[in-house]
Formats: structure tokens, sequence, C-alpha cells
């Protein structure tokens, strides 16, 4: 750098950078580890505290000279933040920045307003393509079930519809605090309406498929993986937030089916589908597609993005036909979690963009899901056996990504 930077610069620098990490997905062990880095780069003794709603840094001056035994003066900075969703493009982007900082390439206060500016809101052209790829989903999600085709129609309208409500709400706090409940009482109300009205359809299976993009299942993981690294207070919150968001959805779901049932809409039971084999294939290619757009990769990772779905599914599939599903699903999460640090090795860029993705068709969050509907219906024991499922498919998930890690290292936090 032309100048020895300031104090506040590298503080300010450091806090943005946690704030951006935060807000594009990080997990609390993996924000730690990064800052705790940097600000070594930056010459100074950070302390990091992450939790989903906020941070705490206190940072000490490495470079102030002081008398011999006097304590070092610390800085302390708290910062109330809103939980993080997945960018992986911003992501990609927060990471070159730190990089060009500490290469002496910009500089810090240069650093902290990129940082900044990459909080500017979405277009509306990227709010209407999100809202498509909702549909997009839940279609795809459908077919991967191997349901009908009119099973596979209602949950893309529905998907459409919920993507609206998704992106009207993320301007709105009202409608947001409220959108997963609304969500889900939309999507049964329809789902039953058109099962009812014009084509009998798997009702459950298109609910879940309508609802896939809001389920939980990677929070669940994430909640998990900080618990397994003895981020206590992270995890506990996130596994919270997780359930929360569980409980909201189910109790939509059930106020929906039982205002049909007062409505007298008791649709007919659907004829076995038999979908052809190919659907599978087409289903998964538009599932990694939709998801590619929803963590908002850039159009350049797309077959990145995009492949490390497809091979999650793949090895999550055929192993667990080989050996069984818990074994399946370690084994999808142990491949994704070495082929993400091998990828971020080669290139020199984040291994989210290959994990994230990866782990989205392993995460147990329709499981979660029909659990606690199978509870709301009073149906206590098939509500805890599947509990039970969501814990087993956590536990196997996680430990393929920490086996992962010990075949091939990370080359950085990120």
């Amino acid at each position: 750098m032309a100048t020895q930077p300031t104090y506040a610069a590298r503080i300010d620098f450091l806090l943005q950078l946690a704030a951006s990490l935060h807000a594009y997905g990080t997990t609390a062990q993996r924000l730690e580890a990064a800052i705790q880095a940097v600000a070594g780069r930056l010459n100074l003794r950070c302390n990091a505290w992450a939790n989903p709603t906020g941070l705490i840094l206190s940072v000490v001056d490495a470079e102030a000279e002081r008398e011999p035994g006097a304590p070092a003066a610390e800085t302390t900075r708290v910062v109330r933040l809103e939980p993080g969703d997945v960018d992986l493009a911003r992501l990609c982007e927060a990471d070159a920045i730190a990089e060009r900082v500490l290469a002496g390439d910009m500089s810090l206060v240069e650093g902290a307003r990129a940082l900044r500016d990459l909080k500017a809101p979405s277009g509306k052209l990227a709010d209407a393509v999100t809202a498509a790829s909702f549909g997009l989903a839940s279609a795809s999600v459908a077919g991967l079930l191997r349901t009908a085709w009119p099973d596979i129609a209602t949950a893309a309208v529905i998907g459409w519809l919920i993507g609206l409500l998704y992106v009207m709400g993320a301007r709105r706090p009202r409608l947001s605090e409220g959108l997963d409940a609304i969500a889900a009482l939309l999507a049964t109300l329809l789902a039953t309406a058109v099962a009812f009205w014009l084509v009998p359809i798997n009702l459950k299976t298109v609910v879940v498929a309508s609802l896939i993009v809001l389920l939980p299942g990677l929070t669940l993981a994430n909640a998990v993986s900080e618990l397994s690294s003895q981020h206590l207070v992270a995890g506990t919150a996130r596994f919270a937030g997780a359930v929360s968001t569980l409980l909201k959805l189910t109790f939509g779901t059930v106020a929906a089916t039982q205002f049909a049932r007062f409505l007298g809409w008791v649709p007919e039971e659907p004829l076995p589908a038999l979908p052809p084999e190919w659907l599978e294939w087409v289903a998964l290619c538009i599932a990694a597609l939709s998801f590619a757009v929803l963590f908002r990769a850039r159009l350049r990772d797309y077959p990145v993005v995009m492949a490390s779905a497809v091979l999650g599914y793949l090895c999550s599939r055929y192993g667990g036909a080989a050996l069984g599903n818990e074994a399946g699903v370690f084994m999808a999460g142990f491949v994704v979690s070495a082929a993400s640090n091998i990828y971020a090795r080669t290139f020199q860029r984040p291994g989210a963009i290959v994990r994230v993705p990866g782990m989205i068709l392993l995460v147990p969050g329709s499981v979660g899901f029909r659990s606690l509907s199978f509870v709301f219906e009073r149906d206590v024991f098939l509500g805890l056996d599947a509990g039970f499922t969501v814990i087993i498919v956590l536990i196997c998930l996680v430990a393929g990504l920490l086996f992962g890690n010990l075949l091939v290292p990370p080359r950085r936090s990120l």
C-alpha cells in the first residue's frame, strides 16, 4: 500500500468484510476463521464472535507501541444483523476484494467502500428471474419425486406464485415475517382446489414440492455443522430459527387443510403415477439450473454450480441404492466437501461455489416439514419417526463434510 493504513481504517475494513460474509450466508465457524486470518494480515489481533443475527469483534492493534506490562488498547464493535442468505456471486466478489486489499492492489478505504457497494439491492429483472426460478425448482423437485404430469404442473404454478410473494416480501418487513405461513396456506389451498375441482393429484407431494425453496434444510445442515465445530450459541440459534420456519410452514398447511375440509373439499386419491425414466434426469438438470439462479451465482459459474448439484444427487442416489440411504448421504457429503476444497485450491476461489449447491438436494428439509405435519395431525409416532430420520440424515451429511475436509484440507475458510 502506498501509505500506512490507520488503525480506524483497518477496523472499518474488517467490520465491513465480516458483515458482508455474514450477509452472504457464511456459517459462524467459517466467518470467524476468515476474519481472524484477515486480521492477522492487517496486523490486528481479533477475537470474533458470530451468530445468525449479529457480530462482535474485539480488536487490538498489534503495531501499537506501549510500555512493557501496560494493557493494549482494545476496540470492541457490536453489530446487529439480519440472518444472511446464500449469495454466491457477492460472496466471491467480497473474497476477491479482500484478496486485492491484502495484496496491496486496493486501499483499505477503497475496499471498505467496495464492500458497501455490494449491498445495493437487486434490480427488477433479477427479482423476476428469482420468482420464475421458484416455479422451476418446485416443478423439478416434483419430477425428482416421480409424480405425474398434473402434479408437476400444479407445483410449478404454485411455486411461481410463492416466488412472487417472496420477492414482494423482501422489501416489506411485515409481509416477510408471515411469508412462510402465508405461502404454506396458499400452496395447500390451491393444491386442494386443483385436486378437488380439476384433476386428482398427490396432495402432500405437490405441497412439499411447491414449498421446497422455503424449507430450511440447508439451515438445519449449517446449524448441525456449527454445533459439531463447538460453535454452540450460533448452532443453537440457527437450529431454533430453522424450527421456527418449519413451525410457520406447518401451521399454514394445517390451517389450510382444516379450512378445505370446512368447505367440503375432499379430493379423491390419484392413480399411481408411472412417469417415464427420462423425466428424473430432465428434472435433475432443471433443478440444478434453478438453484444456480436462487443461489445468485454468476453466469460463468453456472456450469460449476449445476455440476456440483448433480454430483451430490448422483452420489446420494447410487450410494444409497448400494449401501443404504444414510451411507449414500454420507458419501455425497464426503465427495462434495472434497470436491469443493479441490476447486478452491485449484482456482483460488471460495469452495462454497461447489459445497453449497452440492448439499442442496441432500438436506432433509421436506422430511422435517412432514415430521411436524404429523405432529400437528396428532400422529405423534409417525412424527417422531420422521424427526429421527431428519437427525440421522443431518448427522450423516455433516460427518461426510467433515471427513471430506480431512481428506482434502481447505485452502481457506470460505
